[in-house]
């Protein structure tokens, strides 16, 4: 059997649903939520935009970055600590204050 996305929905999605015992709810139960979820949550896991553009079959990762980059909040706290495990983190009591 051929599956097009309304009967997929239709058939096994809202099914699941069902059966988790979740409530339905159109736009955010689409199976597109899924693949949204999966993209935010690898972005959120220092994945490479280029890494997930290949892995969602999109030749373009600057699709990507313009579709996620607003998910990943923690990036600018990624990057402070990215740069504390290199060179340590500084002594509270050095003098230098955060700008």
């Amino acid at each position: 059997m051929l599956w097009n996305r309304d009967l997929f929905t239709k058939v096994v999605w809202r099914e699941t649903f069902r059966t988790a015992a979740i409530k339905y709810r159109w736009p955010r139960g689409r199976m597109h939520a899924l693949r949204h979820f999966y993209a935010s949550t690898l972005l959120a896991r220092a994945v490479s935009i280029t890494e997930l553009a290949d892995y969602l079959g999109h030749t373009d990762p600057g699709f990507k970055l313009r579709t996620y980059t607003h998910l990943v909040p923690s990036s600018h706290q990624r990057a402070r600590e990215t740069v504390d495990a290199v060179f340590g983190r500084p002594a509270l009591d050095d003098g230098l204050e955060a700008a």
